[in-house]
């Protein structure tokens, strides 16, 4: 019988310890140093995109303390005011006002808020259930695979906006509704994303590892998997929070989404549109911020995927 060298079997141990860590959950300063670089060498395109979303956000975070009136006090005597630099403007509207006599500045401000939180947690709803979905279908297989794959596809066979106005009508108008929905209507894209890089990962020798050593399931997931499945999710999410505010847009334009008095980019367009003839930028300015939100969206998903050179 050969005896077994405890040297030996301390030294096999930690190298399977160290293994099982895995790439994504080890880290030293110098790898911090290298994480650090690459963030700084992204393109120019990223910088402008974040700057945007920022600037957005900032402005729905601060919205009741930046706009310079009440949103929802009503001067009939200044209705359809035109913008301060054309003939008729006054410079205490600087973009006009509506067909009420609303400054439209204040409005679009407050309106920034509605929209940007249905854009940000939207996609981290959608982007949660993804997640969940698609380590279970990648990592364990089997049956669950089949189940959540079939999912898929029904979802798919079916247009977003079209599901999500179903939702709604049964589930009724409001802003928390108008989240779950468009969560619920945007996970597809993440699950299968998460189930391939799951599938991918899971015979990696780090994954091998820590199972044969003993790493409970949940730790293995969130721990070792998960970090190595988001970098391609952030761009997927960066993304998507544009498309979430246009269909959020969309949802408002129809009338399915926030309900007045308070403002939304898509019902501030639906509204303007009832007088673009005499007082276009009721539709145009609520248009171009809606526009402007896509562009720095896509501008840093893209970035994202991108290195300067």
């Amino acid at each position: 019988m050969t005896a077994t060298n405890p040297a030996s079997s301390n030294r096999s141990a930690s190298s399977l310890a160290a293994r099982a860590v895995g790439p994504a959950a080890q880290s030293s300063p110098t790898d911090a140093l290298r994480r650090s670089r690459r963030m700084v060498q992204r393109p120019a395109q990223f910088w402008v995109g974040l700057a945007i979303i920022l600037f957005i956000l900032v402005v729905a975070v601060f919205a009741e303390q930046l706009a310079p009136h009440d949103y929802t006090k009503q001067t009939l005597t200044m209705a359809m005011r035109p913008p301060a630099w054309m003939e008729g403007g006054d410079w205490s509207y600087p973009l006009g006002t509506d067909r009420l006599g609303r400054d439209l500045l204040s409005r679009l401000m407050v309106g920034a808020r509605v929209s940007t939180a249905v854009g940000v947690f939207s996609v981290l709803l959608g982007g949660a259930i993804g997640i969940v979905l698609g380590m279970t279908a990648g990592y364990f297989g089997g049956w669950a695979d089949r189940i959540i794959t079939r999912l898929m596809d029904i979802q798919l066979s079916f247009p977003p906006v079209f599901l999500a106005i179903a939702i709604i009508a049964a589930l009724g108008q409001s802003l928390t509704n108008l989240i779950v929905v468009l969560g619920l209507v945007s996970w597809v894209q993440y699950a299968r994303v998460t189930r391939g890089q799951t599938l991918s990962l899971r015979g990696q020798e780090f994954v091998l590892a820590a199972q044969a050593i003993g790493v409970g399931t949940g730790r293995l997931l969130l721990r070792h998997l998960l970090p190595s499945v988001l970098p391609p999710l952030a761009v997927i999410a960066t993304v998507n929070m544009s498309a979430m505010i246009l269909n959020e847009a969309a949802l408002s334009f129809l009338g399915l989404g926030v309900q007045p008095p308070t403002p939304a980019w898509g019902s501030m367009v639906a509204e303007g549109r009832a007088v673009m003839s005499v007082a276009w930028w009721n539709a145009v300015f609520p248009g171009a911020a809606i526009a402007l939100f896509v562009i720095g969206g896509n501008l840093m998903g893209d970035g994202l995927t991108r290195r300067r050179r």
